[in-house]
């Protein structure tokens, strides 16, 4: 590295360079700091002491809290729950985003308005969504049980949120309703710049729709599904408003994950340490998606210089 001070005591071009460097990054470094780096210290802080929520005081334990999480059963079942709906939406998500994209990607009557329709769940505020869902699936006056009941389809009211399976598969397909558009949005990005003269080849060898989509689509788009895949797994796995605002949790702790499990242990039973012990462990998980995140973008980069 060239020495940033001449002889009379100025700096270089090198130095001025790297000052002005410092200096315009130093704002996002401080933001960093304050917003990211500083929350997550507290937060493990937080975790090794026996504090509560109200009073932010208590006594240092250590590691117990995270013995008595990985000892509990209340942990291993939220885990197990948000494994269970991370994967089930995510892949749900990911096969009916797929089939849109496809289906406004080709010569539809009216795809400019249905481009824009598709959007609607996804820009749809979750308190409004969650209201709705909640309407139209009430056991007493629903408009979803009434017509099954209507046309005979069941002789009683389902309890759509009421009972399990039916809450977590009713909050999986929720959530798959409301989140689908951003994987349409993605593929259907990567459609449109996959050239047209591989269809038409392939056209003149005789292969089919099925053969076309299986051999030319889903190379060409197995780049940004993988992208994808991964950026919902992990805010998936991080979601809390709507699953909070269909069930609370319930039946049961049913559907209760690990978002859901930081605010019972923090608020309804005030055990500040013990709601910051479950969001470092849901850290450390979310930072192996983060891991292949970053490997994905590394591999992407070094194909594009290639």
């Amino acid at each position: 590295m060239p020495n940033a001070v001449e002889a009379g005591g100025r700096l270089t071009r090198a130095g001025r360079d790297a000052l002005t460097g410092a200096m315009l990054i130093a704002p996002t470094m401080a933001f960093f700091l304050l917003l990211v780096a500083y929350p997550l210290f507290q937060a493990f802080w937080i975790s090794l002491h026996e504090m509560s929520t109200l009073t932010l005081t208590g006594p240092f334990v250590g590691l117990a809290n995270y013995s008595r999480l990985l000892a509990s059963e209340q942990f291993w079942g939220a885990l197990y729950t948000s494994a269970v709906w991370t994967v089930s939406s995510v892949l749900l998500q990911t096969a009916l985003g797929i089939a849109i994209a496809l289906a406004l990607h080709g010569p539809l009557f009216g795809r400019t308005f249905a481009r824009g329709l598709v959007l609607f769940p996804y820009l749809l505020t979750t308190a409004v969504a969650v209201l709705i869902w909640r309407w139209l699936l009430n056991d007493l006056y629903g408009i979803i049980n009434y017509v099954i009941l209507e046309y005979e389809i069941v002789d009683r009211p389902i309890a759509w949120l009421g009972r399990m399976p039916n809450a977590m598969i009713t909050v999986v397909l929720i959530g798959t309703w409301k989140l689908f558009p951003f994987v349409v949005i993605a593929v259907l990005a990567r459609l449109q710049t996959i050239p047209l003269h591989l269809y038409e080849a392939a056209r003149i060898d005789g292969a089919n729709a099925l053969e076309r989509f299986w051999d030319i689509t889903l190379p060409q788009l197995r780049g940004v599904l993988a992208l994808v895949l991964v950026l919902r797994t992990i805010w998936d796995f991080k979601e809390f408003d709507l699953i909070y605002l269909m069930t609370g949790g319930g039946p049961r702790r049913g559907t209760e994950t690990l978002p859901l499990l930081v605010y019972q242990q923090s608020f309804p039973e005030l055990q500040a340490g013990r709601g910051a012990a479950v969001a470092v462990l849901m850290l450390l998980i979310m930072l192996v998606f983060f891991a292949v995140y970053f490997r994905m973008q590394a591999a992407d980069e070094e194909r594009d210089r290639r």
